[in-house]
C-alpha cells in the first residue's frame, strides 16, 4: 500500500491538473464562441456550445476534487474522496446532454448548409488543438475516475479540432458547405459514445461493483490456498473513487491456531492485496469454533 504522504500529494496533484485545465478551457470557450459566430461554422459553434459545458464541468471537477480531500468525519468515515465520483457522474450527464442539444442544432443543416469562413475555422483549429492538447498534457495519466473522464474528453476535443481543421481545409478548395454540419455531427456522436461509456464506468463504482482492474476470484482463492486458512466468506472489495480502494474479508483458522500463526495470515492476506491501491482494509480472523452469522455468505462472498 503506498503512505498516507503520497496519497495527499498525489491528490494535490489531481486538484490542480485539474484547475489548470479548467482556466484554459473556459478562457479558450469564449474565444470559441466569438470565433464561431465570425466565421458561420456550425461545427465551432457546436463545439463552443460542447466546450462551455466542459468548462462547467471541469469547475465543478475542481471543486468536488478538492472538497474530495478533506479529512474523514464523524458523518462521513471514509473520507470525502466519493465526491470527485461524483463529479465524474454529474459531467458525464452534463455532456451527455450537451450532446444531444448539438445534434438537434446541427441536424437540420444538413438540408440548409451555409458556407463558413474556411480560413478563420483553420486559425481557431489550431488553437483550439494547442489548448486542449494543454489540458490533455496536464490531465494524462490521472486515476481517479473524475480526471479520467475529463482527461478523456479533452482528448476528444483535440481530435475534433484535427477534424475541424481538416473539413476547413477541404472547403477552401471544393464548394461542399455540407461538411460542417456533418463534421459537428461526427464529433458529436464520437464523443457521446465515449461519455456514455465512462458513465458506464462510473455508475459501476457507485453501485459498490469490483474494479475492473482487480480479481477478486483470485484473491479469494489465495488467501483460500493459505495453510493456516480453512475458509473465507464476507470477502469485497469496492472503489471510493475509482483510484482509492476499500477491502474486508473474515478468513477462518484452526480452534488451535496460535497468535503467530494468526499474525502470519493477516501478514499474507495483506501481501496478497499489496498491489492494489487499497485505502482502506479489513481482516477479521475467525476460528473454527467459533459462531459468525455473516459465514452463510461463504458460497458466495
Amino acid at each position: 500500500m503506498r503512505t498516507l504522504g503520497h496519497h495527499h500529494h498525489h491528490s494535490h496533484d489531481t486538484t490542480g491538473n485539474i484547475k489548470v485545465a479548467f482556466f484554459l478551457n473556459f478562457f479558450f470557450t469564449i474565444i470559441e464562441l466569438i470565433g464561431g459566430i465570425l466565421t458561420n461554422s456550425i461545427a465551432i459553434i457546436s463545439d463552443a456550445l460542447h466546450d462551455l459545458g466542459d468548462s462547467l464541468s471541469l469547475g465543478l471537477a475542481w471543486f468536488l476534487q478538492k472538497f474530495s480531500n478533506k479529512d474523514h468525519s464523524k458523518d462521513f468515515s471514509f473520507g470525502y474522496k466519493r465526491f470527485s465520483l461524483l463529479a465524474a457522474l454529474i459531467n458525464s450527464v452534463v455532456l451527455i446532454v450537451g450532446s444531444i442539444f448539438i445534434l438537434t442544432e446541427a441536424i437540420p443543416r444538413l438540408w440548409n448548409p451555409e458556407t463558413p469562413n474556411t480560413w478563420g475555422m483553420m486559425g481557431l483549429a489550431i488553437l483550439g488543438i494547442a489548448v486542449n492538447g494543454a489540458a490533455v498534457f496536464r490531465l494524462r495519466g490521472g486515476e481517479s475516475m473524475n480526471q479520467k473522464v475529463m482527461s478523456w474528453h479533452m482528448l476528444e476535443d483535440v481530435l475534433g479540432w484535427v477534424a475541424v481543421f481538416i473539413v476547413g481545409l477541404v472547403m477552401t478548395f471544393f464548394d461542399l458547405p455540407i461538411l460542417d454540419p456533418v463534421a459537428s455531427i461526427g464529433i458529436t456522436l464520437f464523443i457521446l459514445y465515449n461519455v456514455i461509456v465512462n458513465l458506464i464506468k462510473t455508475m459501476r463504482l457507485f453501485l459498490e461493483a469490483v474494479p475492473d482492474s482487480v480479481d477478486l476470484e483470485k484473491i479469494r482463492r489465495d488467501i483460500q490456498q493459505l495453510p493456516e486458512v480453512r475458509s473465507t466468506h464476507h470477502t469485497h472489495l469496492w472503489s471510493l473513487d475509482g483510484e482509492h480502494h476499500a477491502f474486508s474479508t473474515h478468513a477462518v483458522v484452526a480452534s488451535e491456531a496460535t497468535k503467530e500463526e494468526v499474525c502470519h495470515v493477516k501478514e499474507s492476506i495483506k501481501s496478497i492485496v499489496s498491489p492494489i491501491h487499497l485505502d482502506h482494509m479489513t481482516i477479521e480472523i475467525e476460528y473454527e469454533d467459533e459462531f459468525c452469522s455473516m459465514a452463510e455468505e461463504g458460497a458466495h462472498g
